[in-house]
């Protein structure tokens, strides 16, 4: 991807170090004083023009976000968006909960230490269609190993994206790597778009022309697994109590049986 930037653009970026991080490597292993606080750490790869990761930030301010893009002009750009979005939703240009750090996903685990982060976002990334370009993929199993590195013990993997190749590949990917999946949808919109999940630029121009999105939830980290069975066992036994009480609530058609005395 080649993109033209703003003449001044680096000087720009390094204008805002309480939001923008050019070098991770101070950061790696202490985000949260970054943050000033010890709340989840969210990370999107590759955010393009970072919609999505502002819009997260505003909806929930008890969760640290962290936006990663490799181009400064894309940094840039999500400044302005995340500036946008917290002025308008609270007044103040300065995000509380945001950091937009300009780096290679390829070096992923030398920008967080170990269990430092909770939830990674993949959105709508590049599909690499030729088979021969397929460890370029972000969900290939070499980048999904450093993933499970870096995740704690409530660590997840949520996967948007329109490219059913993609979206294959990687459900195969989680699977030979024993992972568990929830939320698997081949359509995400199909009914009405989901006002309940943030939608990302790309998303937004998909939906609209009807195009499918397909979306999974992949469970990483033993605490999240343990959490996502306890809800799967409560869910089975409410299903079975509602069958029970359907049945009890039932008027029998059986005939009645009376004897003569």
């Amino acid at each position: 991807m080649r993109l033209r930037g703003r003449k001044g653009i680096l000087e720009s970026l390094e204008a805002q170090p309480e939001l923008v991080v050019l070098d991770a490597a101070p950061h790696k292993g202490r985000w949260r004083e970054f943050f000033g606080n010890d709340r989840p750490i969210y990370v999107e790869l590759g955010m393009g023009k970072g919609k999505f990761i502002s819009d997260m930030s505003v909806r929930n301010p008890r969760v640290n976000y962290i936006g990663v893009d490799m181009y400064d002009e894309l940094i840039r750009r999500a400044s302005e968006k995340a500036r946008n979005a917290w002025e308008a939703a609270h007044g103040t240009d300065r995000p509380a909960n945001l950091a937009l750090l300009r780096a290679n996903i390829e070096g992923i685990e030398n920008l967080f230490a170990p269990g430092e982060v909770q939830r990674i976002h993949l959105n709508f990334s590049d599909p690499w269609p030729k088979a021969k370009h397929a460890r370029r993929r972000l969900t290939h199993p070499r980048f999904v190993a450093k993933y499970i590195e870096i995740l704690n013990e409530y660590g997840e993997i949520h996967l948007k994206t329109d490219s059913q190749t993609l979206f294959e590949f990687s459900l195969n990917s989680f699977a030979d790597m024993e992972l568990m999946m929830r939320n698997v949808s081949l359509h995400l919109h199909r009914d009405e778009v989901r006002d309940d999940l943030v939608l990302t630029e790309y998303e937004s121009k998909f939906v609209e022309r009807g195009n499918n999105i397909h979306r999974v939830e992949v469970v990483v980290g033993e605490k999240a697994i343990a959490d996502h069975r306890a809800a799967k066992r409560d869910a089975q036994r409410k299903d079975q109590a509602a069958e029970t009480s359907a049945d009890v609530s039932e008027p029998s058609t059986a005939p009645t049986v009376t004897s003569e005395g």
